[in-house]
């Protein structure tokens, strides 16, 4: 080993004990202020969403037909093997910043950015896509009320397969209103967003109750439908592709982590919200699969809103009305919760160097990262405005299954560098489980095109030109404060001197 590598790694192993120390101490500024329950709710609201009213009826009607409850089982398995490794990180390294902060912490510098980058992919481009699926239910939800918006202000300005329009206007405004909560505080938009997730979970227990009663069973045979002849077209190999279509619904279960450094006792709550969010919401896909599949022909499921079309077919429109009014409220809670964490990145990304420091600017009125929620509320209103939902889905499933790696990659590198540091939760079986995420998460990318895989190497290949022109040299020189910091302050305790002085900028 280089002298250069040796020392880079005592560097990052160094760094994770000032970094956890910082994290424990609140050196941030943020408020501990999140609950278990506040934590769960941020969970659900960034899985059940798009995934739950769109992805169902399409993964059913291309691909799998009523057995694409099998896919669920089949990708909330997968998901389950990922949200182990992030619950035995999230124990240790109670941080905002999700994967970034554990890839940080466990692997070094150019790591961290590449994943960093990568999760702009999940969570602003994930809100700006949610964000233009609101638009187009709460438009509908509108016209059935008689009010009826011009084209020109509800398309983007660059359609899917048509003439664009002026702006995205709907779309716009949810982010704008959104980044408000957001900028209020923590509290506040926990406390909306555990409100709009009850009415969302609560619009989804009325869709499998009252649809349970009304199913039809010649609509569930042939369970799995007779193969084309072209894979992924029916058969079992549909059933795996719609497992990796439907699994773009489980990807933000991450959202919990960010929260970390604003949870009360994060080494046991976040945890229990990884799970258990990701638990709820796994149940809810299998219930309102079979309920939608049952309702209807699957054949008749590959539209924008299927839950909708499915109640009108069997004659419960009035439930329907109910469901388009939930899907809405559902939807912005989405959006919600993919902002409040892409915001809480940034913010650490600022903190680390990797980002200039208005991305950390924390208010010293609403105890929130005041410079992240400005600039990714104008960056997604922007997005949403201006660009179709199909640029901004197609990287979202990629880059979180690289997330997925990098971090079921970290607890193997942690568990042989550091076996030492306190983990509250861990994961059974050894590397078992890791090794299993990370064979699962890039079994799926492999399934996904190579149009996609082009594009997240051209993201990627720009975001490394900003970390050696920008980020790396900055970055450096916050760990060489904090490790410095750290063994002034080591020798100060050991004299006997007060260690409580103002903690000097590196990067002023």
């Amino acid at each position: 080993m280089s002298n250069s590598a040796a020392h880079q790694r005592v560097h990052t192993s160094d760094a994770i004990n000032v970094i956890v120390e910082d994290a424990d101490a609140d050196v941030d500024g943020l408020k501990r202020e999140i609950g278990p329950l506040n934590l769960m709710s941020i969970g659900i609201a960034a899985v059940v969403g798009a995934g739950i009213f769109v992805v169902t009826g399409t993964a059913a009607a291309k691909h799998a037909g009523p057995a694409v409850i099998i896919s669920f089982i089949i990708a909330g398995i997968v998901a389950a093997l990922s949200a182990l490794c992030y619950s035995e990180l999230a124990s240790m390294i109670p941080l905002a910043g999700s994967t970034y902060s554990y890839a940080y912490a466990s692997m070094g510098l150019t790591v961290a950015w590449i994943i960093g980058w990568d999760l702009l992919v999940e969570y602003l481009f994930g809100a700006a896509n949610v964000a233009s699926g609101w638009s187009g239910y709460f438009t509908a939800l509108l016209g059935g009320w008689g009010i009826h918006l011009p084209d020109s202000l509800t398309t983007s300005t660059i359609a899917d397969g048509k003439d664009g329009g002026i702006l995205n206007v709907p779309a716009m405004v949810l982010i704008g209103l959104i980044s408000l909560v957001l900028y209020l505080g923590s509290r506040l938009s926990a406390g909306a967003t555990t409100l709009f997730v009850f009415i969302k979970l609560a619009t989804l227990a009325l869709f499998v109750g009252v649809g349970l009663t009304a199913i039809n069973v010649d609509n569930l045979t042939p369970f799995v439908p007779p193969n084309t002849g072209e894979f992924g077209a029916f058969g079992w190999s549909g059933v795996l592709t719609a497992a990796g279509t439907v699994f773009y619904s489980y990807i933000s279960f991450d959202a919990v982590c960010t929260a970390a450094q604003e949870a009360r006792n994060p080494r046991r709550t976040v945890p229990i919200g990884v799970l258990g969010s990701l638990g709820v919401a796994t149940v809810l896909y299998i219930l309102v699969g079979f309920v939608l599949v049952g309702l209807v022909s699957y054949t008749m499921l590959n539209v924008g809103d299927p839950l909708s079309v499915a109640l009108d077919h069997a004659g419960l429109e009035w439930v329907a009305r109910i469901v388009d009014v939930g899907a809405t409220i559902g939807l912005a809670a989405s959006v919600m919760a993919l902002l409040y964490a892409q915001t809480r990145i940034m913010m650490r990304m600022s903190e680390d160097g990797m980002l200039p420091k208005l991305f950390g600017k924390v208010s010293g009125k609403t105890h929130t990262p005041s410079g992240a929620i400005l600039i990714c509320g104008v960056i997604g209103m922007i997005m949403t405005g201006t660009l179709p939902t199909s640029i901004l889905t197609e990287l979202i499933s990629i880059g979180t299954l690289l997330a997925f790696i990098i971090v079921s990659g970290a607890v193997i590198v942690l568990r042989r560098t550091r076996p030492d540091l306190k983990r509250p939760f861990k994961v059974p079986g050894g590397a078992t489980i890791p090794v299993l995420s990370i064979l699962a998460s890039f079994g799926i990318m492999l399934s996904l095109p190579f149009d996609t895989w082009l594009r997240l190497i051209v993201w990627l290949a720009i975001g490394m030109v900003i970390f050696y022109a920008y980020s790396r040299k900055r970055a450096q020189a916050v760990i060489e404060e904090r490790l410095q910091r750290a063994h002034l302050e080591s020798e100060r305790a050991a004299a006997g001197l007060d260690t409580g002085a103002p903690k000097p900028d590196p990067l002023a």
